[in-house]
């Protein structure tokens, strides 16, 4: 009898509900391509469905003439109209977000997107390429946009820097718990001290062949990383002429990170 019940209890256990995972869509907007890459790779990582937000009237111009016109769109508030997704947003629990940063926030297309769904109660989870920076200037954006939504920490990768991209992706997704494996968390940065002329030769080596920066860097904090050390720079434009394609003058904060004995590289910028 003893054995009977303990078989018994056993089917039970065994035959409980089981735990449903959360279903989870990449969706993003691309023109270049350079968003789509980081797309795809990570639908493929986390195993979850794919939809591109595809513009009626695509961006098929120079980089002046996209820049007019998002800038237009941006200043009017007239967002371009976008084809139908393939897919239902509704039907997910985890919505990975991605777009290309234009004037400092997600691109035009994006705001369309947003203000055609509800994500309230969804999980929702930033990713964008750049030119230079603008991850925490867009989340701040989706904040207001979807403020029911839980917008999770994001990730951001310089177009120029595409070749990190899988490797720091990984680590990006197994520290948020999304897949599994080991990850190196980083130390937090300690507290800045002036630049010495060797790290100011660092952060110019690192800015000098960007064309939208002109700075100088005031103060600096270092922390080791995988293979090499990342410095945190506070810096500050020096004098410019002004331009429609410059960011507005003022202080800074740029991230370079040096592996080995390669040039250093910077990987974003907070304004």
């Amino acid at each position: 009898m003893t054995l009977v019940l303990a078989t018994m209890t056993l089917a039970v256990v065994s035959c409980g509900p089981k735990k449903e995972s959360p279903k989870t869509l990449v969706v993003f907007y691309s023109q270049t391509s350079n968003t789509k890459v980081v797309a795809e790779k990570l639908a493929s990582q986390v195993g979850a469905d794919l939809a591109e937000i595809v513009p009626v009237q695509p961006y098929d111009g120079d980089f002046h003439a996209t820049i007019e016109r998002g800038k237009k769109e941006l200043d009017e508030g007239a967002f371009p109209e976008i084809q139908p997704l393939k897919v239902d947003v509704a039907d997910y629990d985890v919505i990975f977000l991605g777009y290309p940063i234009w004037f400092g926030t997600y691109a035009p297309p994006v705001f369309t997107f947003l203000n055609q769904v509800d994500l309230s109660g969804k999980k929702v989870v930033p990713f964008c390429t750049f030119g230079s920076g603008g991850l925490e200037s867009s989340v701040k954006d989706l904040a207001k946009a979807e403020p029911k939504a839980d917008i999770l920490p994001g990730y951001g990768v310089r177009a120029a820097r595409l070749e990190a991209m899988p490797k720091e992706l990984d680590q990006f997704l197994k520290a948020g718990g999304f897949i599994e494996g080991e990850y190196t968390k980083l130390e937090e940065f300690p507290a800045p001290h002036p630049v010495t002329d060797e790290e100011s030769a660092i952060f110019d080596a690192a800015v000098g062949d960007y064309p939208m920066m002109h700075a100088q860097a005031k103060s600096v904090a270092s922390r080791s990383i995988p293979e090499g050390t990342e410095y945190l720079f506070t810096a500050v434009d020096l004098p410019r002429e002004g331009g429609p394609d410059m960011p507005p003058a003022g202080e800074m904060q740029v991230y370079v990170s040096v592996i080995g004995e390669e040039t250093p590289v910077f990987t974003k910028v907070i304004r």
